[in-house]
């Protein structure tokens, strides 16, 4: 039946897994608009659940993985290439780093590049202040009154009291940490794996694919079906959760230039012009689309980067970046381990930021990780571990670092008026153009601002439907454009039906699901590096493990003999 309906609609796919994933998206989006209360209060103690009693394994997980990815990098098995020992990277190392950079973290360093510096700087993690914190939100009147009576809380001996430079020096810290090595490394291993499946043993780009070596042929069975069908819908999950928080945003910014109203219908506009720009890119293909708006983007991010800089303090800037990395590395490995197991007011403070962190991000990992994967044939496992992670990262650090120590620095010079619209009042999405209004050219740079989150989500988008397409295309590299076109659409319709339903709610709802829906994929995760370590043994001759210089000198051997 599933495949004369494919037929009749032109498609070419695999049937199973395309419309069970595609059913099990617009089912869950109508339960969510019918259902609103029930789904939210079900998911809702199911991630209280898992942060409650597996947060640990989430955090140990995500360390472990960028262990790992470093072990296998300057290992023997570093010297593998994907696609073979003579195959060689399609594209330069420019275009690969841009089009990694807005796959994959382009739209959280916008939306957090502020935020997440501002609210440890007012509520220190390691402080156990936070449930005074919130208190203090709900009673204190004006953002000068906030600030103020932040300053005035007591901090356990030692600890960070909420705006006072150790928490600075924290918030960068945890900052970092979130948005580092960490993340990237929770992207770069099913990336790597996909890439080695793919390029070595010729199979789909299929999440299915990388446990060949466990499951045999009954990858293209029942188990594995299940296993793709999940992956999509994590990863249209976790893609409706960015939409929706780049959407408010997005909202904020036209709020603050032209006076646009902030609610349901004109998020929903936004929303539809986004999902229009993405369903153009893909249908124009990831040379013509993807990689043309990466790279515009990654020039006009540069370019809001130097402005901050040069119109900042300068010299504090620049100081700060070098000190930042300082701080990031030594509160890597402390950091890598601690699990808030000693939260001094009850419910730690780690549930709600790291925990769901991890988890979020790993609903991510097929449709970032196979785009990577697709774009790093000809790599070597060591150039493309050191890359994936090197290169964001080493962005990251200078992003963070200087808008996240310009924000602390506005907020020591006018005290609120930061922490008041984004910790007190709560509102994330404004963080970006509150702080941009105490630079000159105000408008134009929010003007830009908003821009860049546009094209920042519409890549993201497009890439994630390009990427759901080859998770349910079987075998097929470049299918149909019209399935393409199909997810895109379908993004933007569940972000858009879960905010015409009941707003930012329903977005808080769809968190929920995302740190549930996370948990299989850590599981996931273990298995991929045992898949992969296990293929590298079965498959690669013990010449190809030879460091470059030993494999000459013993073909020079073989030629003179």
């Amino acid at each position: 039946m599933l495949d004369k309906l494919q037929r009749a609609l032109g498609l070419k796919t695999n049937p199973t897994i395309f419309f069970t994933s595609a059913a099990l998206a617009i089912v869950f989006v109508g339960l969510s608009v019918l259902f609103t209360d029930e789904v939210d209060r079900t998911f809702r103690g199911a991630s209280e659940a898992v942060k409650t009693n597996l947060g640990w394994f989430y955090i140990l997980g995500v360390t472990s993985f960028l262990g790992f990815l470093l072990w296998i990098a300057f290992s023997r098995f570093g010297h593998v290439r994907l696609g073979g020992k003579d195959a060689r990277p399609e594209y330069s190392n420019i275009a690969w780093f841009g089009m990694l950079f807005a796959a994959g973290i382009g739209t959280i360093l916008m939306f957090w590049g502020v935020a997440e510096p501002i609210n440890h700087f007012a509520n220190p993690p390691l402080s156990g202040l936070n449930g005074q914190v919130a208190d203090l939100s709900e009673s204190a009147g004006s953002s000068e009154q906030f600030a103020q009576r932040l300053r005035e809380l007591p901090a356990p001996e030692g600890a960070a009291g909420p705006l006072s430079e150790q928490a600075a020096t924290e918030a960068i810290g945890f900052t970092m940490y979130h948005f580092g090595f960490h993340t990237w490394a929770i992207f770069t291993l099913p990336a790597l794996a996909f890439a080695y499946f793919a390029y070595r043993r010729g199979l789909p780009f299929r999440v299915s694919s990388i446990f060949q070596p466990i499951l045999g042929d009954r990858i293209n069975g029942p188990i594995g079906k299940i296993v793709d069908i999940a992956a999509v819908i994590g990863t249209l999950f976790g893609v409706a959760v960015s939409i929706g928080l780049g959407t408010l945003q997005i909202n904020s910014g036209l709020n603050g230039l032209f006076g646009i109203e902030i609610g349901k219908s004109t998020q929903i506009a936004i929303i539809a012009v986004v999902t229009t720009i993405a369903t153009i890119s893909v249908v124009l293909g990831l040379d013509k689309g993807i990689k043309w708006l990466s790279n515009l983007n990654i020039g006009l991010a540069v370019g809001l980067l130097l402005f901050v800089i040069l119109a900042g303090s300068t010299v504090f800037l620049l100081r700060g970046v070098i000190e930042s990395a300082g701080t990031y590395l030594s509160a890597i490995v402390p950091l890598s381990f601690w699990n808030d197991a000693l939260p001094a007011d009850g419910w730690g403070w780690q549930g709600s930021w790291t925990v769901f962190y991890w988890a979020w991000t790993i609903t991510w990992a097929p449709f970032v990780g196979i785009f990577v994967a697709r774009i790093s044939k000809g790599r070597s496992i060591r150039e493309f571990v050191l890359g994936v992670l090197g290169a964001p990262v080493a962005f990251s650090l200078v992003w963070f670092s200087v808008f996240g120590l310009s924000a602390i620095n506005i907020e020591w010079e006018n005290p609120g008026s930061l922490v008041g619209p984004v910790v007190q009042q709560g509102d994330t999405a404004t963080a970006l153009f509150a702080f941009l209004e105490n630079f000159p050219a105000t408008e134009f740079v929010m003007a830009l601002s908003v821009f860049v989150v546009v094209i920042f989500f519409t890549t993201s988008s497009d890439s994630a439907s390009l990427v759901v397409d080859m998770l349910t295309s079987g075998n097929t590299l470049n299918p149909p454009t019209r399935q393409r076109v199909f997810w895109a659409v379908l993004e933007g319709v569940v972000a858009a039906t879960l905010i015409a339903a009941t707003g930012q709610e329903a977005l808080q709802a769809l968190e929920q699901v995302v740190t549930v829906i996370g948990l299989p994929f850590f599981v996931i995760a273990y298995l991929t590096m045992y898949c992969l370590v296990k293929a590298i043994k079965q498959d690669v001759p013990e010449e190809e493990l030879l460091p470059r210089r030993a494999r000459v000198v013993l073909e020079a051997r073989r030629n003179s003999d």
